[in-house]
């Protein structure tokens, strides 16, 4: 049975921020409310072209500059800003991996998929699993 309910404020402004106290005969219960808070965005997902261009590796660099101006030229000539935003959307993925790996994982998985692109095989000491296998994996990970 419910004997008492004490609404406390959690901020002084915001007052969609607060914890209702229940109290009853064995203790107090807390629930907080909060709205939800803002959808967390990727790294990178509003970083300018400046920004993508500083954590890229230097040879990817000079491809990027190669696109962007590529892109920037289409769209001065087409007046559309399609190119632009998928070229910049391309490479803040690639600046994000860079940054997430290291730049030094991210040159070993240029130099794997250069490898494989080149000889049509995956480069020695890369193991594969079939679907099935991972799946096996991910029960046994689980406990299932």
């Amino acid at each position: 049975m419910i004997e008492h309910v004490l609404i406390c404020l959690d901020h002084p402004i915001d007052i969609t921020r607060f914890t209702v106290l229940i109290g009853h005969r064995d203790g107090v219960t807390a629930a907080a409310a909060y709205p939800d808070p803002e959808p967390k965005r990727p790294p990178f997902a509003d970083a300018s072209p400046a920004e993508v261009r500083a954590a890229l590796i230097p040879e990817e660099a000079t491809v990027f500059d190669r696109e962007w101006r590529a892109a920037l030229a289409e769209a001065t000539e087409t007046f559309d800003l399609t190119a632009v935003h998928e070229t910049l959307e391309h490479w803040r993925r690639i600046a994000w991996m860079t940054t997430a790996h290291g730049p030094e994982a991210h040159r070993r998985m240029l130099a794997r998929a250069e490898y494989t692109l080149r000889t049509g095989k995956l480069p020695p000491g890369v193991v594969t699993h079939s679907a099935d296998e991972v799946r096996a994996m991910i029960r046994e990970r689980l406990g299932l």
